[in-house]
C-alpha cells in the first residue's frame, strides 16, 4: 500500500518517518519529496508497506498526529495524475 505523508515538518528525515511507520508493521521505502531547486523538503512524502490491514491500520492510527509540533496528514496515495506531452510551454518555438 503506499500511503501519502503531508504536512510534514521541513526538518524531519526519512529515517525518522520510517521509524514511526515501523511501529505499525513492515516498511519498504519511505520518499520525503525534496524541492529541485533548494534541496529542501516540500512537507511531503510516501510510505510503502506491503501488508495493505497494516498500512489502514497506520493510516488510522497517524493521521492527524503531532509530529515535530505539525499535526500530520496520512491516507492512502491516489494515483499520480498523466501530464501532458508539452512540458508546460506553451508559447511559439520559431
Amino acid at each position: 500500500m503506499n500511503i501519502y505523508v503531508g504536512n510534514l515538518a521541513y526538518g524531519i528525515h526519512e529515517e525518522e518517518l520510517r521509524s514511526i511507520f515501523e511501529n505499525h508493521g513492515s516498511v519498504d521505502s519511505v520518499k520525503i519529496i525534496m524541492d529541485r531547486d533548494t534541496g529542501r523538503s516540500k512537507g511531503f512524502g510516501f510510505v510503502e508497506m506491503p501488508d495493505d490491514s497494516e498500512g489502514r491500520t497506520a493510516i488510522e492510527q497517524l493521521h492527524g498526529v503531532e509530529l515535530q509540533e505539525r499535526s500530520i496528514t496520512v491516507n492512502e496515495a491516489r494515483p499520480r495524475e498523466p501530464r501532458s506531452d508539452n512540458g508546460g510551454y506553451r508559447g511559439n518555438r520559431w
